[in-house]
């Protein structure tokens, strides 16, 4: 199993490019169920998460072809993929593709939006809490669709197509905003969804929805009005730049010093996550290249911080806010609102040193003068980060463990960090 080991104190200086967001693309593919012509997505990121998804896709019968590469391109910029579901094969999304992938649930509308039926197993993917499938029901269920569990699948049906309805979420979801997204474009008259999620994941997804020929107002508020067609078209769509990846490379430049710019990142989508690193001492600028992050050497200074849907700080990008806080002079104050389990990196920063006390949803962080290299456990996609955001400050060797977690959300991080001067390499077996 690979591993990523790193020696810590050497500053980062240079330039990191910015893949295609992963959580937008995701979305996006499951989007070409809904049409029988081609969808064609360029900024693809590539990913272990991309890969599965693709595996996905092409069991219900979806073609899928890699465009060959163009001047300039390399495999640190992104990819271009047509997906064409002239025809769909198989609506049934069996356990074993299901559960490696949480994303993969959101096959669920489309199928039944376009086919009038779906047997979708039960999602996997992440250990960071619960987080059940009961909104993505809820609101395929107010558009008609008749649903039932069945030895661990959801079956679904609406023989006669899905009806315009209303969509009140009790609390603010990205995911089931996608799926009634995907859902209420070809359902037949007008839904409107009340408490949506405004991420920008879920702007992209609309505004490619539009593209397609749907018709779409509203995305990026609360309320959401979606007036039915009877199909969809082909489109061609730019997925937009990853938020979390950029803020990771930019808490990095934080923690370790240097000066870097994020080629193709862009502010706007994550402009609360800039403030607090600003507040925690590192200089952000904004360019037509996209977004400079430098920190010359002086200490960082605590923040606190709540989790909160966008535009708020967002919790992916909680892990690795608390490994720059390590090293604040000061005591810093984490509360977790979203996901119940998100701390389960802390046992491992306290492997390098870190001086962290938990008390329900808060985590306090007294920042230590050092932290010293260690064997650490990656536990989820962002922990793993933070591991490695400790990783390049702690004296000596740290050895990061189980980062296949690292490559279903990072495109090439060793080699995006190393190529600005970080030490660190991966280790094959």
């Amino acid at each position: 199993m690979d591993r990523i080991r790193i020696r810590g104190g050497a500053p980062l200086n240079g330039m990191i490019p910015i893949s295609g967001a992963k959580n937008a693309a995701l979305p996006l593919m499951v989007a070409s169920l809904l049409t029988a012509e081609t969808l064609v997505l360029e900024n693809v990121p590539r990913l272990a998460d991309v890969a599965a998804l693709k595996r996905i896709l092409s069991n219900h019968g979806v073609d899928i072809a890699i465009q060959g590469k163009r001047p300039g391109e390399t495999t640190l910029t992104g990819q271009t993929l047509k997906l064409t579901a002239g025809t769909i094969i198989d609506t049934t999304a069996p356990y074993e593709l299901v559960s490696t992938m949480r994303a993969s649930f959101w096959v669920l509308a489309p199928l039944i939006a376009r086919m009038g039926e779906a047997r979708v197993s039960l999602p996997g993917g992440c250990a960071i809490g619960t987080r059940p499938v009961d909104l993505h029901l809820m609101a395929l269920s107010h558009l008609g669709a008749a649903i039932e569990i069945d030895a661990g699948y959801v079956v679904a049906s609406a023989p006669s197509g899905l009806r315009g309805g209303e969509i009140r979420f009790p609390k603010v979801s990205v995911g089931a905003t996608h799926t009634a997204l995907l859902a209420a474009v070809l359902a037949d008259g007008e839904t409107v969804i009340e408490n949506a999620a405004r991420e920008p994941e879920v702007v992209d997804l609309a505004d490619c929805l539009t593209k397609m020929g749907a018709r779409i107002e509203g995305a990026g508020t609360s309320t959401i009005t979606i007036k039915g067609v009877p199909a969809l078209h082909g489109a061609t769509h730019t997925v937009i730049p990853d938020r979390i990846e950029t803020g990771t490379y930019a808490l990095a430049v934080a923690m370790a010093g240097g000066d870097v710019l994020l080629d193709g990142a862009r502010a706007d989508l994550l402009d609360s996550a800039l403030d607090v690193m600003r507040a925690a001492g590192a200089t952000v600028e904004n360019t037509n290249r996209g977004i400079r992050v430098a920190r010359n050497g002086h200490g960082l200074a605590p923040v606190e911080v709540t989790t909160e849907p966008f535009p708020g700080f967002p919790t992916d990008l909680q892990a690795q806010l608390m490994a720059i806080t390590t090293r604040a002079g000061g005591v810093s104050r984490i509360t977790e609102t979203i996901f119940e389990n998100r701390f389960m990196h802390v046992q491992e920063l306290a492997r390098l040193g870190a001086d962290i006390r938990l008390d329900g949803q808060n985590a306090f962080i007294t920042g230590v003068s050092k932290l010293k290299g260690a064997p650490v456990m990656a536990t989820d996609l962002r922990a793993s980060v933070s591991l490695v955001i400790a990783g390049l400050v702690a004296e000596g060797e740290t050895v990061v463990n189980r980062i296949y977690h690292l490559d279903r959300g990072f495109e090439q991080l060793e080699m995006k960090l190393a190529a600005c001067g970080a030490e660190i390499e991966r280790i094959s077996g």
